[in-house]
């Protein structure tokens, strides 16, 4: 499992930096702007420099409209600023037909730039809320348009998490429908270390976190910790060794 950080800013990327041994991917946020904020471009291309190159950089367009043409050229601005993940979080999307107008205009849009960069769906666990696209059509929505990732985040912040909307039952059928589609399946949504379990043993190939490793708790108003990073991804290893021992003494 990738463990996927996002910061609100050049400093905050500088803090990664020193985590960076600990970490797999940096996401470039606006976290004031909405769940998937989309960030400047200069942001982007200066938090691509603050981190090690052999870091991959993860860039949300934001908590889009329908509008495939307005969502396509914010994508071509994340990846021209030097993005390797392009987030699209599906918020004005309210069938997984508009779903996938916008994701293919995304696809394409990024692809012809640059080919071997990773678009990813966004969809969101408390879709309920908000009236967007059904959780679980996110796979293949991902699929039908040609990106390389699924995922849920969740779009109000308001202390819920993740698992309050959706059960880890349905996040497990999540993950086996983008894995079933050939995509990888990503999870956010406030994640906190009790939540490394069941992550792993579901096969989430990428997880997303802020709050967990800010100081308080508190993605808003807290900073960044690499000690915080690095006690995550400690957790994040112990898990796996446990649940690649489970498997190997049950085969």
């Amino acid at each position: 499992m990738l463990l996927l950080i996002s910061p609100d800013g050049v400093e905050e990327a500088l803090d990664c930096a020193k985590a960076a041994q600990h970490l797999d991917i940096v996401d470039v946020k606006k976290p004031d702007e909405g769940s998937l904020g989309a960030n400047f471009p200069w942001v982007i291309r200066e938090i691509r420099d603050a981190i090690p190159a052999d870091k991959p950089v993860s860039a949300t367009v934001g908590d889009v409209p329908y509008k495939p043409g307005t969502v396509a050229q914010a994508a071509l601005g994340a990846v021209v600023s030097g993005a390797t993940y392009i987030k699209v979080g599906l918020y004005g999307c309210t069938t997984p037909d508009q779903g996938v107008d916008v994701m293919r205009a995304v696809v394409r849009a990024v692809k012809d730039h640059c080919p071997e960069a990773l678009v990813v769906a966004s969809g969101y666990a408390d879709a309920h809320r908000i009236g967007c696209v059904n959780p679980l059509a996110l796979p293949d929505i991902a699929a039908r348009a040609g990106a390389d990732v699924a995922m849920l985040d969740t779009a109000i912040k308001d202390g819920t998490r993740l698992f309050d909307h959706v059960s880890p039952d349905a996040c497990a059928e999540f993950v086996r429908l983008a894995h079933a589609a050939g995509l990888l399946a990503a999870l956010a949504g406030s994640i906190k270390q009790a939540d490394i379990g069941p992550l792993t043993r579901i096969g989430t190939d990428i997880v997303g976190v802020r709050g967990a490793v800010c100081e308080g708790g508190d993605r808003n108003t807290g900073r960044i910790q690499p000690h915080l990073v690095a006690s995550f991804r400690a957790e994040m290893d112990r898990h796996a060794q446990e649940h690649a021992a489970g498997v190997t003494a049950v085969s």
